[in-house]
Formats: C-alpha cells, structure tokens, sequence
C-alpha cells in the first residue's frame, strides 16, 4: 500500500478529511441569518450573490468528502486492521440521525435552486455526481448502522451499487487522498467514480 499512510497499527476512521471541512449545516444557517436580517430584497439579493460562491464551495466540498469517505472505505475494507478513533463505534444506533446531515443538504439543494432563481434570476441544478454521491452516502452510512460496529477494517459495509477495487487502482486511490488531506481539494476524488460506481455519474 502507498507510503503516505502507516497502516502499522491499523486504519484510521478518518484519513484526514474532516480537518478541510467547514461544517455544512452551521454554516448555511449563519449565511441565511445574515440574508435575512435585511428587510430591503436588493440588500438580501446582494448578500445572496457575495455568498454564493461559498455555498457553491460548501457543497462541492461536501461531495468530494462524501466521495472520499466512500473511496476509503473501499481501499481499506480488505485489510485484517483494527480501525482507530472510530468515535462512533461503540454507540446506539438513530438512522434518522445518523443521515440528518445528508438529508439537510438534500433538502438545501431543492431550496438553494430556487433561491438563486429568486435572488439571481439564474439556473442552478446541482450535477448528477452530487445526487449520486448523497444517495449513495445516505446508503453508505445506513448499510454500516452509523460506523457503531465497526471495530475493524472488515467490518465495513459497500451498497450494492459499488464496486470492489483492484490493488492498482487502491494504490492510485490511497495517493490522491494524501494529495486532498494535504491540501484540502476534494474535487480531485471525483474522477474516481468511474472506479466506485457501475454506472459512473456526469461530474
């Protein structure tokens, strides 16, 4: 396996992802506290188009995460490891709170479309790489129960719908996931969805 990692004394729940991540739900809601704390529509409209770019960022940062995560588990689910700082494992599973993130960004995309139409008087439709991705996390996360028994690498679970990796492609895979917790641009996973996903989605 790539150099970049020490799978010595086992595999890290998180490879690293989390630390590039600004929290979805807390900073969509500060964002709209602001817009609506104007009362004049041209001032919200304003505040809405600085933002927009951000919330752009906010969701195309949440798809190569979730991408991501789904990417990990499948390099590291063969490996006779133990997985280490799984906070998770251990805990009652909530299905409905264990996919209330992926829910609220779902839900936010239907909204944000129509917020752009309102306050920009453009278009906006999220890309099927972003759908595909939070329907297949949604999947992910409920097929392992929230990562709550997950103690070791063979204890994770892929949908139906996801591949299994070659060795070679693990290797490619493992390096541009040093390469994003290195630098924090999750848009370089998403070319691997041709790998992941039978049917690959249009990015």
């Amino acid at each position: 396996m790539t150099e970049k990692f020490d799978f010595t004394e086992g595999v890290q729940f998180d490879p690293g992802f989390v630390m590039h991540l600004n929290a979805f739900i807390p900073s969509v809601d500060y964002i709209y506290r602001n817009i609506y704390s104007f009362k004049n529509f041209n001032q919200k409209k304003m505040h809405f188009k600085m933002q927009y770019n951000k919330i752009l960022q906010l969701i195309e940062s949440y798809t190569g995460f979730y991408l991501g995560c789904i990417l990990w588990a499948a390099c590291i689910k063969d490996m006779d490891k133990p997985v280490l700082n799984n906070l998770c494992c251990g805990a009652d599973y909530n299905e409905n709170e264990t996919v209330s993130e992926v829910e609220f960004i779902k839900n936010y995309l239907e909204q944000f479309q129509k917020d752009v139409k309102y306050y920009l008087g453009q278009e906006y439709k999220p890309s099927d790489l972003t759908l595909r991705v939070l329907d297949e996390y949604e999947e992910f996360l409920k097929v392992n129960k929230g990562f709550t028994e997950v103690k070791n690498a063979a204890d994770i679970k892929l949908n139906k719908e996801i591949n299994s990796l070659s060795e070679k492609d693990k290797e490619v895979i493992l390096d541009k996931i040093a390469e994003v917790v290195e630098d924090g641009d999750f848009s370089k996973l998403y070319s691997f969805n041709d790998k992941l996903f039978t049917v690959p989605a249009s990015v």
